[in-house]
């Protein structure tokens, strides 16, 4: 009878709470998990009636017990502190008869407090901003700094878009300044006075996305806020929502997205009325869409919503003249930020950054300034002490000739993030910021080079 053994140590080292109660309500299991989550320890609660912890109309185990039916992946509050995704089963035993639930509970509390933070920052910073520069004769697209052809071109193009409410679909590379061209858009518009909304879809657990971009009504689920709460979508009102990733976006909610952009009217969980909007889309993505609709993954009805305008963002290897403007401008900026000195670039130390081929575009361009006004001690920054701050496997020697430049690139590509990977000892949140692009294109890349977790 080893085997229990190994059960209960599995469950004893799950990092979800798990929780078993019979038909009485009594419950018979409680995990390590669910005595950290809830501050409950097994001796106080174990065949003690679950109710005597927790408020009978906030518990899924009693809705499972009424219903017998499975609950799955699902937001829940079981606590006004507590917000948690749970998967709840009722137990059937041979006869076919209920003998109790088990309850599986993701703690995502942290998750939700920081959304809920940093929505609040980006609406200071946005009033902020429109405070301290209400009347700034600069465009909008000065902040999208450089010279280059194929920036200007999308710049004409971003301008006479600025002037409409259409639907727009940024493309590019992550680290190009999608977000800060969409900002720029909202800020050249007559909307440029009402919000600015961000959403990073690929950051909201999927759980959560239906009542984060839609919002939901009081007593629409079990632990929902009185007076119910606006979703990103509402909060944008008036004014632009961007929806960043929006390849991320599960199917269910692509259907969702979908009506409100045919219909201009959002509905929250638990209305059936709706509320009319007025609301400018502005969506961007670094996934090949067309490929994902191939794959089923895309619906090409909101990808032909979506894609209304589009503007594709020139990726920094492209944009080869802008890259000493670029590499001055942030120097600048965070040599006053640090209060410290701007080091003078050489020719052969501006030749080194224009060959080198930016995977992380702007990002990775800017941070790589920030560390170098934070690290470097001179007043000149030569080629050699540039090469220290890339990439070690930028400065090994060339492949051979026979080698294709996409192949190159791939292999120079690869390379990096084998080593920032090492260096930063498996973490991928590290990794990215090093590497100057999101994770969740890093995961991307982890896929597409077979690299081991």
């Amino acid at each position: 009878m080893n085997e229990v053994f190994f059960f209960e140590e599995l469950l004893q080292s799950e990092d979800d709470a798990i929780t078993i109660v019979d038909t009485e309500k009594k419950v018979i299991y409680w995990n390590n998990a669910a005595e950290q989550t809830y501050q409950i320890t097994k001796e106080q609660i174990i065949d003690q009636s679950i109710t005597d912890f927790f408020s009978h109309d906030d518990l899924m185990v009693m809705k499972v017990l009424r219903t017998m039916k499975p609950v799955k992946n699902a937001y829940h509050r079981p606590r006004k502190d507590k917000h948690v995704v749970v998967n709840t089963s009722p137990v059937f035993n041979q006869e076919n008869t209920l003998i109790g639930v088990i309850s599986i509970e993701r703690d995502v509390t942290h998750i939700v407090k920081l959304n809920d933070n940093l929505e609040s920052t980006s609406q200071e910073l946005q009033e902020l901003k429109q405070k301290m520069s209400p009347s700034s004769s600069g465009s909008p697209f000065a902040k999208l700094v450089g010279e280059s052809q194929a920036l200007h071109q999308m710049i004409r193009l971003a301008s006479k878009t600025a002037d409409t409410d259409a639907t727009t679909l940024i493309l590019g590379e992550s680290g190009t300044g999608k977000e800060v061209c969409a900002r720029a858009i909202h800020d050249a518009s007559n909307r440029k006075n009402a919000p600015f909304i961000p959403v990073n879809c690929g950051a909201i657990p999927q759980a959560l996305f239906e009542s984060e971009l839609f919002g939901y009504e009081s007593g629409s689920f079990t632990g929902a806020e009185k007076g119910g709460k606006a979703g990103k979508i509402e909060m944008a009102d008036g004014g632009t929502i961007f929806l960043d990733e929006v390849g991320e976006l599960p199917l269910d909610m692509q259907v969702k997205l979908l009506r409100v952009l045919q219909e201009n009217r959002i509905y929250r969980i638990g209305d059936s009325r709706g509320k009319q909007i007025d609301v400018r889309f502005i969506a961007a993505t670094n996934q090949d869409l067309e490929k994902l609709m191939q794959e089923n993954k895309f619906r090409s009805d909101l990808f032909y919503r979506l894609n209304v305008i589009q503007l594709t963002m020139p990726p920094l290897r492209d944009r080869k003249k802008d890259i000493e403007l670029l590499a001055e401008t942030f120097l600048k900026q965070f040599a006053l930020k640090y209060q410290a000195s701007v080091p003078k670039l050489p020719a052969e130390t501006m030749e080194v950054l224009r060959q080198y081929q930016w995977p992380g575009n702007i990002r990775e361009i800017r941070n790589l300034m920030e560390r170098i006004i934070i690290l470097h001690e001179g007043t000149t920054l030569t080629s050699q002490d540039v090469l220290g701050f890339l990439p070690v496997s930028f400065s090994t020697p060339p492949l051979a000739r026979t080698e294709s430049l996409p192949l190159e690139k791939e292999n120079m590509e690869k390379t990096s993030i084998e080593q920032a990977l090492e260096i930063c000892n498996g973490n991928k949140s590290k990794a990215a910021k090093q590497l100057g692009i999101s994770r969740v294109t890093l995961y991307q890349k982890i896929k597409k080079y077979n690299l081991s977790d």
